[in-house]
């Protein structure tokens, strides 16, 4: 494999173009989306108990992604049930042998995210991390916002938990977007599972495009800095770049979202960074953790951690001029704002929290 490269999120020049991105495809015989299709959602009963502070309860998690009895239909348990249950599948597989379902330009399938993904992540969020989540009326209900989380885990799980709490928490039903390294789109398997969820590489461009579809982005500036951090350094923020991420949220005058991620640090303790094999195999570090490698694969078995994601206080951009997007003060500024915002809310959720499994 070839040495593995970062994009600068703030890089506007060529690499980020069509050419180099991703292939993006569609099923034969349908229309090309810039968006993805947008999915009813069921309003959730009782939902200020369960959100009274801006809270998710995981507990009552599953009660989103059951579908509301209708009159005169069999309960779910019994044979109208599975017969339902069994021809909704049926057809599902139809569609996916025939080529009848869309994909937008970035390769998003959002019948296969909803109805398969997110099912295979949902035990993992629900049950292994039992992650909790704040703060998720912060996230505007429509048009264009960007996610900025903190990155963390040795393996990028993080992101993908965050996207199952978008999913399956916001009353909206929104979608996330996330913008990823090369790497990914590099790896057999991987890459395709990713476009699939809706993710693309990390340059202006893409983002740009995103949001001016109106769709919720994230991104997470850290990169592979964050990522590979050793566990000495958990929760301590490393650079955010050169704020490309503001000058893009400036640029289409979205809010951006601060988004705190605690419990990710803890699920593959980084104790040591084999630099030569790194190196060898492309990849930005190789880890080693008092599990990993000398367990084998059962090393690569991640802790069952407890997490908890805050999504904090939107910070608007839409008031400042165009021109904006190329002070570089101003986006410093922007930077070090969401950073510290971030930072501060990570300590926070850290004295609150019990316990690292609990």
């Amino acid at each position: 494999m070839a040495d593995a490269k970062v994009i600068p999120f703030d890089d506007d020049r060529s690499r980020g173009s069509a050419a180099q991105r991703p292939a993006r495809r569609r099923s034969p015989g349908n229309r090309r989306t810039g968006t993805a299709p947008v999915r009813e959602v069921q309003p959730l009963p009782d939902r200020a108990s369960a959100q009274d502070d801006g809270q998710v309860n995981p507990e009552r998690q599953h009660e989103r992604h059951g579908r509301p009895q209708q009159a005169g239909q069999a309960p779910t348990g019994s044979g109208g049930g599975l017969e339902r249950r069994l021809a909704g599948g049926l057809a599902f597989l139809r569609r996916r042998l025939t080529g009848d379902y869309e994909v937008d330009d970035f390769g998003y399938d959002a019948e296969l995210t909803d109805q398969v993904l997110m099912s295979l992540l949902r035990p993992v969020y629900e049950k292994y991390f039992r992650v909790e989540v704040k703060g998720i009326e912060n996230i505007p209900s429509e048009g264009g916002a960007l996610l900025v989380a903190n990155h963390s885990g040795t393996l990028p799980l993080d992101g993908l938990m965050m996207q199952v709490a978008v999913h399956d928490n916001h009353p909206a039903g929104r979608h996330l977007r996330l913008l990823a390294a090369d790497l990914v789109f590099m790896l057999p398997v991987i890459n395709e599972l990713a476009r699939k969820l809706g993710h693309t590489l990390a340059c202006a461009e893409d983002a740009e495009r995103l949001l001016g579809d109106g769709e919720l982005v994230g991104v997470m500036p850290e990169g592979f800095k964050g990522i590979g951090k050793p566990f000495s350094e958990r929760y301590k923020l490393q650079r955010f770049g050169r704020g490309g991420f503001v000058s893009t949220a400036l640029r289409r005058g979205v809010p951006i979202v601060p988004c705190s991620i605690v419990g990710a640090e803890e699920i593959y303790p980084m104790i040591g960074n084999a630099k030569t094999l790194a190196r060898v195999l492309g990849f930005p570090y190789f880890p080693i953790t008092p599990t990993f490698p000398w367990l084998g694969p059962l090393g690569a078995v991640p802790l069952p951690t407890k997490w908890t994601i805050q999504f904090g206080e939107p910070i608007p951009t839409d008031g400042y001029p165009p021109e904006a997007a190329e002070d570089p003060m101003l986006m410093f500024n922007l930077t070090d704002q969401v950073r510290e915002q971030i930072q501060h809310t990570l300590y926070k959720l850290l004295v609150q929290r019990r316990s690292v499994f609990f």
